[in-house]
């Protein structure tokens, strides 16, 4: 599964957002990733994370492949979007 996203909150996916972010994906089988332009990385993974330096406003795609994602894609979504 494939969708994009828009992070709402103000600073962006910094310190503590990514690490509630790695610590759901975390809680999933399967393998979710966020994209951002070329670069695509493990959301299981905080330095990843932050190392793509998501600002406020900008679009993410998450990707979901295995078992639960679906699940994973809703839960990953609310947490980016909230």
């Amino acid at each position: 599964m494939e969708k994009s996203f828009k992070i709402k909150s103000p600073s962006g996916l910094h310190a503590r957002p990514a690490a509630m972010l790695v610590q759901k994906a975390s809680s999933f089988p399967c393998d979710i990733f966020l994209a951002k332009g070329a670069k695509k990385v493990n959301a299981k993974s905080i330095m990843s994370l932050l190392a793509l330096g998501i600002e406020a406003n900008e679009e993410v795609i998450v990707i979901t492949q295995g078992e639960e994602e679906a699940e994973a894609m809703q839960a990953i979504g609310e947490l980016l979007e909230a």
